[in-house]
């Protein structure tokens, strides 16, 4: 079939491509049949529709007649939007670091008709440049060597597969020291920058996993070396230009080591753990800065990140063409903005004549938060004056698909954030979208990874039952309803039988997906949280809630999964570890009382000014059992008033029906 396909899709990415030149076909077992069918390679490019170099080697090589009719005449062309099949994408990139390339998007992979790589690259320019050929000598190199050495090229297919098979085996370990998030911590110390957070050197990613895990470390240990760092981190990212200091919310990363240039996409998962991240350390500093991030950040996602009553997934880099242009002033245009305000705001934000990236200005705040009172107002003001003239600009794109496991991560943020800082606006965001991806998302049991256009779409993953299990558990700590409980449980279920590998550990892909070439199995965390590191954190919390001895044997199978070489991959595993930690060392709080009372609520309000990252949470009515197992089980209010107490290692204290007694008794380490 002579025809780009593409424009039956919902994915906005794909219908980016819907009219190219390029005959596209979308993933699946028909482009898989008709390379088979008429022997020809096929041409993989995988990218998303926040990608700004995807954008840019579409424009000046899918758009371009000449190399359209190339790659037409000899492969078939698919075209995979990354964020809707991940587990393609993870094959394909795994396959590319085997070949000894660096991985990225857009990703340019060759593959036999049965789907099996042999060769590939990222971006490849128009014409030979930055060290690369052009993309159409690619093609006709490949297309010769296709051709004419078929049996190198079935070489290297085998190679490969075998090789990504191997990857993807589990290397076994025995338990992890109770007390080994400390030691994480104090062995990423000294790779934290001391003068402007973050780790290494540029780029810098915010890596809100490790910094949880370093916290966690902090918690452990006490050291204020670690507590510094992640602070520091912290402030200097919500200072910095990649915060969006008009609109709110985080960019990918910086491109350089200060975190003033951001890449200038936004992306929903990157916001969601920010926003959790801080509201685990605000509680222990209190940082007003923090306080303000998160509110900015949650009133971003509600006003311009809603889909339906989802959450969509990213905002561009680029708008007309130009990365960054939404973003950026001249010095000209704040004077004219903000007359007699231009030069406070101007000395606070870093605004000069010659910019301070390629002749632009990126808002970057340069005191302290917050200064004085009337400062403050005076800066407040200007911001909204410059936000409601940027609204006027031309905006990014936006890709409005509604993805399960980031908006589980954001509904968890929320619910989290708004028990903190006592937003049930938030939370009952959080329940709504947490409703909206159960409706629109799972049938029969069973999760779908995407939605858009009132169709949902694609297999989920591993990464979306063990998101939305996470997301399950934390309405069910700030709403105290066991149903969510129940859910969290079916999902897990719902993973074990179709995830579960005979040696331990949870493949990315379930049992019954037919059109991937292997399954894959990982505990090392990328842009989000690892499947397995998500899932060891709820299986030791079903654990912990239910007293069902399975969740506790399963999370000591997922862990020691991955742990054969713990050394040399701690780092990479910060949400396997979280979970590990969570089994080992829980601080499960019970409080006994009517959870709309003024005494259970003032319990509720001490526990949630603490920093737990270990926390498990309940609230029982008087006289309600909790399960047989459980160090608390048999206990009752005192005096007949809410009455917490504080379980550690099968051990609880005494009963607590002061708030000051409760903190205290959660500062004890």
């Amino acid at each position: 079939m002579s025809a780009n396909l593409l424009a039956q899709e919902t994915s906005p990415y794909l219908l980016q491509h819907k009219d190219n030149p390029v005959h596209w076909r979308p993933w699946g077992e028909a482009a898989l049949k008709e390379a088979r069918e008429g022997n020809k390679p096929i041409l993989l490019s995988v990218g998303y529709a926040a990608c700004h170099w995807c954008h840019v080697m579409a424009h000046e090589s899918f758009e371009d007649a000449d190399t359209a009719a190339l790659m037409n005449r000899g492969f078939v062309n698919i075209k995979v939007d990354r964020e809707e099949r991940p587990d393609i994408d993870t094959i394909y990139q795994t396959a590319l670091a085997l070949i000894g390339e660096h991985g990225g998007w857009p990703l340019t992979m060759f593959l036999t008709p049965a789907g099996e790589p042999f060769w590939g690259g990222t971006y490849f320019p128009p014409e030979p440049r930055y060290g690369r050929p052009s993309f159409r000598d690619v093609l006709a190199k490949v297309l010769e060597v296709y051709k004419e050495s078929p049996d190198k090229v079935a070489e290297n297919a085998a190679s490969l597969k075998a090789a990504i098979a191997k990857v993807s085996e589990s290397k076994a370990g025995g338990a992890v020291p109770p007390n080994f998030p400390g030691q994480a911590a104090a062995a990423i110390l000294p790779v934290v920058d001391a003068v402007h957070g973050g780790i290494g050197r540029a780029p810098k990613f915010p890596q809100p996993g490790l910094l949880e895990l370093m916290w966690r470390g902090f918690k452990a240990s006490g050291n204020p070396e670690i507590q510094r760092a992640v602070t520091l981190t912290l402030e200097k990212m919500c200072q910095g230009g990649i915060y969006d200091h008009l609109g709110g919310g985080f960019a990918r990363y910086a491109t350089d080591d200060q975190w003033l240039v951001p890449h200038f996409e936004k992306m929903l998962y990157d916001n969601a753990q920010l926003v959790s991240l801080m509201a685990l350390v605000y509680p222990e500093t209190k940082n007003p800065l923090l306080a303000a991030r998160v509110a900015e950040t949650v009133e971003f996602v509600l006003r311009d990140m809603r889909a339906e009553d989802g959450f969509a997934s990213s905002y561009d880099a680029d708008s007309e063409g130009v990365e960054g242009k939404f973003y950026v002033w001249s010095e000209d245009e704040i004077d004219r903005l903000l007359g007699a305000d231009a030069q406070a705001f101007k000395s606070n934000y870093d605004v000069t004549a010659g910019g301070n990236w390629e002749g632009q200005n990126i808002l970057r705040r340069m005191t302290p938060y917050p200064g004085d009172a009337s400062t403050e107002e005076t800066l407040q003001r200007c911001r909204k004056i410059l936000w409601a003239a940027r609204e006027k600009r031309v905006h990014p794109g936006r890709d409005d698909k509604v993805l399960a496991d980031w908006n589980a991560l954001m509904i968890a943020a929320l619910a989290e954030a708004g028990a903190v800082f006592e937003r049930p606006d938030w939370i009952a965001a959080a329940r709504k979208a947490f409703d909206f991806i159960t409706a629109k998302l799972s049938r029969d049991g069973r999760l779908r990874h995407s939605y858009r256009l009132g169709e949902a779409k694609h297999a989920a993953t591993l990464d979306d039952y063990a998101a939305m299990t996470k997301a399950a558990l934390a309405l069910y700590e700030v709403s105290g309803e066991s149903a969510y409980v129940a859910i969290a449980e079916s999902w897990t279920a719902a993973a074990d039988a179709h995830f579960w590998g005979l040696a331990g550990g949870y493949f990315l892909t379930a049992d019954d997906v037919t059109d991937v070439i292997t399954r894959t199995k990982s505990a090392m965390d990328q842009a989000v949280p690892s499947g397995n590191g998500m899932m060891a954190q709820n299986l030791a919390r079903l654990f912990h809630l239910t007293g069902k001895d399975d969740y506790r044997r399963r999370a000591e199978a997922t862990v020691a999964a991955f742990t054969g070489n713990l050394a040399e991959t701690f780092h990479a595993m910060p949400a396997l570890l979280a979970g590990n930690d969570i089994l080992a060392n829980a601080v499960e709080i019970v409080i006994i009382g009517e959870r709309d009372a003024a005494g259970t609520k003032e319990l509720l309000r001490a526990v949630y000014a603490s920093s737990l990252p270990n926390r498990v949470l309940r609230v029982v009515a008087p006289g309600e059992a909790l399960p047989a197992g459980h160090p608390a089980h048999g206990r009752g209010q005192s005096d007949g008033k809410a009455t917490a107490f504080v379980c550690r290692a099968q051990t609880c204290s005494l009963p607590v029906t002061a708030a000051s007694e409760l903190a205290a008794a959660l500062a004890a380490r």
